[in-house]
């Protein structure tokens, strides 16, 4: 399971390729795409998936019968990393570098030090117009140095990084970086409008012991992970939705975000198709938003919860905020415990310390697009949002378990706080 996790994460340099190869395993299974400048046409039993902006994704199966609900699972393609930018070299006498800034908090002294690739989309000149290019370099092409210790005495003191200095990467060819990009494109380099490119550490995953290391864990591992659990779960009565969202890092106040109405409209097109409300159907619905979470530090066990801390390989991880930057609460809470018990996957409980602020996720934002049952759920990891990451061997694997259970479930509301699941 760990190994395709880390085929997943080779693919999925950024939200674009994420997008795509989750769309090629797709359709490998038989869903068929749907564009959202189409009338939608769709039928008892069908697969369809539809893309946003190209870096955002929604796949669902129909039940044969009317369906009583959504059953849902949210994660995100995106991770934090340096964005190029238009004009991308900085010449120098000696040496090119390439003008990047920050996307989303990454731990910045991770990226230094390491060779990194390149990879986005390209805009190019097509004969009927514009047309979009995925591209994905592979080599190993730029690099963030440190400054040597002989020259700051004080790095080993807490550093603080200037975006517009520290953080500049090298170049490794002097110039005609447009030319390259452009070649991957497969278009002349005048031919080249602009682009949409990231800097990414290409570092293949590995596994060792107990743990797992890899880039963009959080949230690549859930987006995976869900979409095993989509792909190989049993029929139900309810409809099954993946969603595989973008710029979550940076708040997913975009187009193709979890705030925007990608997810209200597709679900409203599926009602509609059917002659269905989706006011009654979110009424039967449930959304498991899917990221990562802190495991306990090894060194720092002071950053945890005391009653609330989790750890590698001890099961899914249901996470809690009293000012639902989680959107847990006892009813989904509840339901997921229950996924879970009938799935024979071990689950734990996280909270942040009361005086440690989290960061927001997914279900929350969603929730302000379609009101719905939610939890936010995640695996532990340590070193969140650096660029190589850890996490449990295990835990991948209950995950999917997890949600291959859920999606082969059916939910259905008394209207009177009372639930069956099954």
């Amino acid at each position: 399971m760990n190994q395709a996790l880390f085929s997943y994460i080779a693919a999925c340099p950024t939200a674009f390729q994420a997008a795509a190869h989750t769309a090629a395993l797709l359709e490998a299974e038989g869903y068929r795409p749907l564009r959202e400048t189409e009338e939608w046409m769709l039928e008892p039993g069908g697969r369809y998936y539809v893309t946003r902006n190209g870096s955002s994704l929604i796949a669902f199966r129909l039940p044969k019968g009317r369906p009583v609900g959504f059953m849902m699972t949210a994660a995100h393609g995106d991770s934090p990393t340096f964005k190029i930018k238009e004009n991308a070299e900085l010449t120098g006498e000696n040496e090119t570098r390439l003008s990047v800034e920050g996307y989303g908090g990454m731990l910045c002294a991770s990226w230094m030090d390491r060779p990194l690739s390149v990879a986005g989309r390209a805009m190019v000149r097509t004969e009927n117009g514009v047309a979009m290019r995925l591209i994905d370099l592979h080599d190993d092409l730029a690099l963030i140095p440190n400054v040597a210790i002989h020259m700051n005495r004080d790095a080993n003191n807490g550093a603080k990084y200037n975006f517009a200095v520290d953080m500049q990467p090298l170049y490794g060819e002097k110039g005609g970086f447009h030319r390259r990009i452009a070649e991957a494109a497969g278009v002349a380099e005048e031919d080249l409008l602009t682009h949409d490119l990231f800097l990414y550490n290409p570092q293949p995953g590995v596994e060792w012991g107990d743990y797992i290391s890899a880039p963009r864990l959080d949230d690549l591992q859930c987006a995976f992970a869900a979409l095993q659990g989509f792909l190989t779960a049993g029929e139900s009565q309810s409809a099954a939705v993946y969603c595989l969202f973008d710029n979550e890092e940076v708040g997913s106040q975009t187009k193709q975000g979890a705030a925007s109405t990608f997810l209200r409209e597709t679900l409203e097109r599926i009602c509609d198709a059917l002659g269905l409300t989706l006011r009654t159907m979110a009424a039967g619905s449930f959304l498991l938003s899917c990221d990562n979470a802190h495991a306990v530090h090894p060194n720092h066990p002071e950053y945890a919860d005391k009653n609330h801390a989790v750890r590698m390989n001890g099961g899914v991880v249901i996470k809690y905020n009293a000012s639902q930057r989680y959107t847990t609460d006892a009813v989904s809470a509840a339901l997921f415990q229950t996924v879970c018990e009938a799935a024979g996957v071990p689950f734990q409980r996280y909270a942040n310390r009361p005086d440690m602020a989290g960061g927001s996720t997914l279900g929350s934002i969603a929730n302000t697009q379609v009101s719905l049952n939610m939890a936010d759920i995640g695996l532990a990891q340590l070193a969140m949002h650096s660029a190589f990451e850890t996490a449990g061997a295990e835990d991948t694997a209950h995950m999917v378990q997890a949600l291959k259970t859920f999606f082969g479930m059916t939910l259905r509301s008394g209207g009177d706080g009372t639930y069956q699941l099954r």
